[in-house]
């Protein structure tokens, strides 16, 4: 049970370090991104400022920075947005 937890929590650092790489893009637009949880591969992530209401803020998160997570995190299934 420790192994997973340190598993989990190693996860969710490199998730957070990832998020940290294009968060000034993000920002730069107005918006920003936060890691909710991750729960069986599934990561949340929650966006929030200008990028909740903008019709590109899905092709950024769905391209961009999914695709960064799959590439640099093993064990990820999903990625889902809130906002």
């Amino acid at each position: 049970m420790a192994q997973t937890r340190n598993k989990k929590a190693a996860t969710e650092k490199n998730i957070k370090e990832i998020l940290d790489k294009v968060r000034p893009y993000i920002v730069m637009h107005g918006g920003d991104v936060n890691l909710v949880g991750v729960e069986d591969g599934i990561v949340t992530l929650f966006i929030s400022g200008a990028c909740s209401h903008c019709r590109m803020a899905d092709m950024t998160y769905n391209t961009l920075v999914a695709g960064l997570l799959h590439d640099e995190v093993s064990g990820i299934k999903d990625i889902v947005i809130t906002k």
